[in-house]
This record gives structure tokens, sequence and C-alpha cells, in this order.
């Protein structure tokens, strides 16, 4: 690459980083970034600017998400493996609490295995040994994710560039360790207002969802920023995701695991 060339490239990740941060800023989705952007490590360089940004600003990074962990989902954007991207302290909602109206832009709900981490993941290549050894424990979760993309019309690049699509997380209340739990076979169900909308198993997680934690844990360490004792691990959704809306409550219950539970505030005036 010319130094001319350089110059053009970081030019359109700085512009686009700063079309998702405006649209994180205003509440309103924003166009997609591929006019700017196309491959994966542009789109990875966008959310590392963010990352730091954020960091910069006093957010505390406090774990990381995998999502395209269906192969269904991989074919519609075409690509063969997983993406990740950043958890804060500040996007976890406890369970059974409340979202406010408006917190996530065009929020969706999927309900994953999370792991949290007793031991730091450092090696150049993990195998399931050493990430059971560094798993404390299993949580039921429920990702709320959103998209700053409008109309979430987003290739890989627009969804990595964008934090992988990340809104906000809700982890159940107690811990499981690995030793009383089959993670491959723990089925899911998740309802809306007391109707089932999704359904899977844990293998329909990359056929495990400690394959996904375990691609994860490589791949960290190849771009810098490893997975520390204390991360929150959610590992990739068990079923399809679903739209939710203002006074809806999302439930998700995992076979071994629990369940968790949260609602979504109406707007203020908006009657039931």
């Amino acid at each position: 690459m010319t130094e001319t060339e350089s110059r053009t490239a970081r030019s359109a990740v700085e512009r686009a980083a700063d079309r998702i941060l405006a649209a994180h800023a205003s509440g309103t989705p924003c166009a997609p970034v591929r006019d700017l952007i196309s491959t994966p490590d542009e789109a990875y360089t966008v959310q590392e600017r963010l990352t730091t940004r954020w960091i910069a600003e006093g957010r505390r990074l406090a774990g990381r998400k995998i999502g395209l962990t269906s192969t269904a989902v991989q074919r519609q954007l075409g690509v063969d493996s997983p993406d990740f991207g950043m958890l804060f302290a500040d996007m976890a909602v406890p369970d059974g609490a409340e979202v406010p109206a408006g917190a996530v832009q065009q929020p969706r709900a999927e309900a994953e295995v999370a792991l949290v981490l007793e031991h730091d993941l450092t090696h150049e290549r993990h195998t399931v040994a050493d990430l059971i050894r560094a798993t404390a424990f299993a949580l039921p979760a429920i990702e709320v994710v959103g998209s700053r993309i409008r109309d979430w019309d987003i290739t890989l690049a627009d969804t990595v560039a964008d934090n992988a699509s990340s809104g906000l997380y809700v982890l159940g209340n107690r811990p499981v360790r690995l030793a009383d739990v089959d993670l491959r076979l723990c089925g899911m169900v998740l309802e809306r207002r007391g109707e089932q909308v999704s359904s899977g198993t844990g293998a329909a997680c990359l056929g495990h969802p400690l394959n996904a934690a375990l691609w994860l844990a490589d791949t960290l360490v190849r771009v810098g920023r490893p997975l520390r004792a204390g991360d929150t691990v959610l590992t990739g959704a068990l079923g399809p995701v679903v739209p939710v809306a203002p006074g809806d409550v999302v439930e998700a219950r995992i076979d071994g695991l629990g369940d968790v539970r949260v609602a979504f505030a109406r707007q203020e005036g908006e009657e039931a």
C-alpha cells in the first residue's frame, strides 16, 4: 500500500467511526458504513478505535460477545466464522430489571450461555482443557442486541464496525460449574410476554458454546486484547433472535442453568 493509499484508508476508517459515534450520540440510526470500509480488518480497526475512545472516556471493559455463531446467519452474510464485540460494564442489566425506552436502538433479544472467567487466557493457541480450567462458572444470559445501522441493513463490515451490534446484556444470578451441566445438549426456550418465540440448544452455537469461546480466546490473543480473569463471555445465540418493543417482558430458560428475565419500559405517556 502506498503512503497516499494508506492515508485514504485511515481517513475512511475515521469517517466510519465518526458515523457510528454520531448515531450513538443522537440515538438515530445511521447509513451503513460499507461505503467507507469493506474488509474485516478495516471493520475491526473501526471497532478498536471506538473501544479505545470509550475506555479513555472512563468506560470499563467487562468482557466480550461472540456473534454469527449460527451457520444460517453466516451464510446470509457470506462468512464462515463468527465475529466478536466488546462488553462494557455499563451494558450490564440486572436480572429482572427494566431497560429504559430508547436505551438500545432497534433492539432484538437472544438467549445465550455466558461464561465468567477465573483465569487469563493468553496462549497463542488454547485447548478445551485450558478453557475449562479458566472458567469459574456459567450463567444463563439474554443479550439485547442493537444496531446503529438503519433498518439493520448490515454486512459483516457494518456489524463488526458497530461493535458486533452490541446493546445490553442480562445475566442470571445462579452460577453453575461446567462439570454440572452439559452445555451442548442444554435446551433453551425464550418467551416474550409469556409466549414462546425462540428455542434451541447449546449445539446451535458452533456445535458447543465452548467451541465458540475457544475461537474467541485464540482470536483475541492475536489482536492484542486477550481474555482476562473476571471477564464475561457471551458465547452466542442458542436460537433465533427476536425483535422486542416497549412493554415487552422477555424470559429465557436454559436447562441446567436456570432462567433470566428482562423488561422493556414503555415510552413516557404510552398506554399499555
